[in-house]
């Protein structure tokens, strides 16, 4: 089952790959800014194990379609753009 889905993942492009892991840090952020509403424990613990896992998976998703080719080409436009800056 495992292998099915990734081998169903990456058919997808680079490009949905990386709209894929962005779309994780929304869910980080309200994962932990949930914390801050006025209610109750339970509920700020239900909403932190739904926001953070999903979070994960939609990281986790990308990876999985950009592959360890596509980490290593993001990495290189990252630097490559922290060189053009200084």
């Amino acid at each position: 089952m495992k292998e099915k889905i990734q081998n169903f993942l990456r058919r997808f492009s680079f490009r949905t790959g990386v709209i894929v892991m962005l779309m994780c840090i929304p869910f980080y952020v309200l994962s932990f800014a949930q914390a801050a509403l006025p209610i109750s424990a339970t509920t700020k613990g239900i909403l932190w194990a739904v926001f953070f896992g999903l979070a994960k998976t939609f990281q986790y998703c990308g990876l999985t379609i950009v592959g360890a080719d596509g980490v290593k080409r993001i990495k290189e436009w990252w630097k490559n753009k922290k060189q053009k800056e200084e």
